[in-house]
């Protein structure tokens, strides 16, 4: 087991590193500012538990060391999110990202900034299902389900909950949008009203009224635990228009219980990817804990695993160049090879000095890519009990 102090001294002491020794980059594009800000630090420091165990176990390739400057996306501005990738690989020097976390803003870095420059991406955080088709040339990855299974899980979730009438709100963006279509696609009973809104409103008053004038009481609202969907769950009780409140991953966060307040949202509802009961979960957690940091925070763990996976694919390419290292990632998630677990570098770097195929079997799940860079997950129920989220259980 690492040790916490040391583990924790890699991490504090990561912009002081000796500079005679090489640095091989990897950035970390997230949403540090706007609607899920204060979801953006625990997966940053996910990602940050992976670099400094690299770090502490022998650094990559020829002991250099492994770095994580990061850039804002905002998570809604598309050409916030262009800039920070640009600045992430033309200035900064990465050959790899972890990220962006919001759908439209890992699109548009791709689109515009990564895929061009032939740098791989893996998200921890976006599920819209726009990701599946994009022309990435095999350089767009990500470590959570597409929301094309969460919408059928939130359906079946829906169900189970004898609730057959729903009015959906989404923010509009990739994200929202196809959040809500695949909701609407599985959901058996009466969809009354499937509405768009636009981010970073002070009022939603008006949109509110269209929704509740159908006479629905349960409110889906598929948007953002900091932007819209705080606001919008706010004024729906103030209007007393719905008797029950229902949200998707972007809206699970302890700072929207209590901003909107713990008495409100009691017994809200929600979805978000689990994390399965495999081997290298306990390996995640007891690193988490040991830092004070809460391993079941959301996208956590997915973060983690984007970072570990993209070093291992480093080291397996063998230098600190992007050519090859989709290839790379590829190798190094699918069996068959020596199983590696979250934390063990040193196992995985003697492995593949000794020319070991690996298979890493991750935090969040065994992560085995698809032909785009899917992979399946698991959905949990999430309920507010006590002024907290609580998981219930996972969905199938």
């Amino acid at each position: 087991m690492i040790n916490k102090k040391v583990l924790g001294v890699a991490i504090a002491a990561a912009s002081l590193m000796s500079v005679a020794q090489a640095e091989v980059k990897i950035g970390f594009l997230g949403g540090f500012t706007g609607p899920i800000e204060s979801l953006t630090p625990p997966i940053f420091e996910g990602a940050k538990v992976a670099i400094a165990q690299v770090n502490v176990q022998g650094g990559i390739l020829d002991g250099d060391i492994l770095t994580m400057p990061s850039a804002d996306t905002t998570c809604v501005d598309a050409s916030a999110a262009s800039n920070g990738a640009d600045r992430l690989i033309n200035s900064d020097g990465v050959i790899a990202i972890v990220g962006g976390l919001c759908s439209g803003a890992t699109i548009a870095a791709a689109n515009n900034v990564a895929v061009p420059a032939g740098v791989p991406m893996v998200s921890p955080a976006s599920t819209s299902p726009a990701l599946t088709g994009l022309d990435d040339n095999d350089l767009v990855f990500r470590t959570a389900p597409s929301d094309a299974y969460q919408g059928e899980m939130l359906a079946k979730l829906l169900a189970s909950k004898g609730i057959d009438e729903i009015a959906i709100t989404y923010v509009n963006n990739d994200y929202g949008k196809g959040f809500a279509d695949a909701l609407e696609a599985n959901f058996k009973g009466t969809v009354t009203a499937n509405e768009a809104h636009e981010d970073g409103k002070a009022d939603y008053r008006a949109e509110l009224g269209s929704l509740a004038s159908t006479g629905t009481q349960t409110l889906v609202v598929l948007a953002y635990a900091d932007g819209s969907g705080q606001t919008i769950l706010r004024q729906a009780y103030e209007a007393g228009d719905f008797t029950t409140f229902v949200g998707g991953d972007g809206m699970v966060g302890q700072a929207l219980v209590d901003a909107v307040g713990a008495d409100v949202l009691d017994g809200m509802i929600a979805t978000k990817p689990g994390i399965p009961d495999v081997p290298g979960l306990d390996a995640f957690e007891q690193a988490m804990t040991s830092l004070a940091l809460d391993p079941k925070a959301v996208f956590a763990a997915q973060s983690y695993d984007a970072a570990f996976l993209l070093a291992l694919a480093i080291e397996e390419n063998g230098s600190a160049s992007v050519d090859g290292l989709s290839a790379a990632l590829r190798k190094v998630s699918s069996a068959p090879g020596v199983v590696i677990l979250p934390g063990e570098w040193e196992k995985a770097k003697k492995a593949i000095a000794d020319g070991k195929d690996i298979n890493y079997e991750g935090a969040s799940g065994n992560h085995e890519f698809d032909a785009n860079g899917d992979v399946p997950g698991l959905i949990v129920e999430m309920t507010v009990m006590n002024g907290s989220f609580v998981e219930k259980g996972v969905l199938k």
